[in-house]
């Protein structure tokens, strides 16, 4: 009975040591990526501009450029189907594309002018 604890317990021992190890080891790579990265900050601090990173924006007036950005791609979007039904030929196809690309800026300057 002794012998079969003996070994129970050298390998309940063997798999802790496993653990520690493997614990051990995920420690010592988090240490050395948080070294790499306070170097590369230190290294980099002063050379490059500090940009606040912002979020998305919010409110009334972000609301409303996201539906006007939205309607105008729908438009264009639609303007493109309708040309695709009428027109068969590859040409004409691509040049409502292109000529629906190069418009997108001034149709929303046209229709959603900034007050």
């Amino acid at each position: 009975m002794s012998k079969e604890r003996a070994k129970r317990r050298a390998v309940r021992e063997r798999e802790a040591a496993i653990r520690t190890a493997a614990r051990a080891a995920e420690e010592e790579r988090r240490e050395r990526r948080r070294a790499r990265k306070s170097a590369l900050t230190k290294a980099t601090r002063g050379r490059l501009p500090l940009r606040a990173t912002r979020g998305r924006q919010t409110g009334v007036l972000a609301r409303r450029r996201q539906i006007q950005s939205s309607l105008l791609v729908a438009f264009l979007v639609a303007v493109q189907v309708v040309v695709w039904l009428v027109r068969p030929d590859w040409p004409s196809r691509l040049a409502a594309l292109v000529v629906s690309i190069l418009a997108a800026p001034l149709l929303a300057g046209l229709l959603f002018r900034r007050r």
